[in-house]
């Protein structure tokens, strides 16, 4: 059976009890996965708490990203892989599933070339700023997700990757998830936020676009606002890498993931890829 890649976002209102009790539901079913999540408002808490406030700017192409120079890179390491990551270990635990928490730099998970600058726009000018720990993944370990699957193990896994130098960077979770489905070549990829979906209107839940073919996709970016453009980005990649189906959904709610995987949210994908 192939397996089923979920990314859950970082940002508020995200239930983590309702993914992993779906995450258990799904393993005890013997149906393989994959958990990749964020940490966005806990690595907000954390900056503003030592004194060194999240930068967030938008590139020269338009996507927003978080400035990462090296004390950021350590404030996200402290929240991605240390509490958000072991939190959700800790809850797949209770529930019997026996989960590993990785961060994509552990054993090269996730690897990739670093931008050390980045090009922004800021007060309607081109800036460039340097000391930028970012990067883009070009190799997924899917070695080291077999050996860990066949061993029993369910894979928790969260930003920084690695280098080719050899140095952390930080990666965009929702693609980083689409480079492991495009990878381990699964079926569905699930992409959990806190807002139901791609919306026409980003402030009515009732505007939800249900459904998108592959060949319009591109035609919906008008509608994304903020970190909603990048989850469209890594729908592209996947479906572009050979994932049969995306799904944009609704973390805040019961049962999350199969909620999603029914087709509830923003299916993008051919009609015949719907699967429950």
């Amino acid at each position: 059976m192939a397996m089923l890649v979920v990314k859950v976002g970082g940002g508020r209102g995200i239930d983590y009890d309702a993914v992993c009790a779906d995450l258990a539901e799904l393993h005890r079913l013997a149906r393989p996965w994959l958990l990749v999540h964020g940490g966005s408002h806990e690595t907000n808490v954390l900056s503003e708490a030592l004194g060194h406030p999240p930068r967030f700017v938008t590139s020269a192409s338009g996507y927003e990203s978080r400035y990462t120079d090296r004390a950021t890179l350590e404030i996200f390491e402290m929240a991605y892989c240390g509490k958000v990551n072991k939190g959700i270990v800790e809850r797949l635990q209770r529930l019997d599933v026996p989960a590993i928490g990785l961060a994509g730099l552990d054993g090269r998970l996730l690897s990739g070339r670093r931008k050390s600058t980045v090009t922004i726009v800021e007060g309607g000018k081109k800036k460039v700023l340097r000391d930028d720990h970012t990067g883009k993944i070009t190799t997924v370990n899917t070695e080291l997700i077999r050996v860990l699957y066949d061993a029993g193990y369910a894979l928790v896994v969260c930003p920084p990757a690695i280098s080719d130098d050899h140095v952390a960077v930080n990666v965009d979770g929702d693609r980083a998830a689409a480079r492991i489905a495009e990878a381990v070549k699964a079926d569905d990829l699930v992409i959990l936020s806190n807002v139901p979906g791609l919306l026409r209107d980003p402030d009515d839940d009732k505007t939800l676009i249900p459904h998108i073919a592959p060949d319009t996709l591109n035609a919906h970016f008008d509608y994304a606002q903020g970190r909603m453009k990048k989850k469209l980005m890594a729908a592209r990649e996947a479906l572009d890498g050979g994932v049969g189906r995306v799904v944009l959904g609704d973390a805040r709610i019961a049962q999350p993931i199969q909620a999603a995987l029914g087709g509830r949210g923003t299916v993008i994908g051919h009609p015949t890829d719907h699967r429950a």
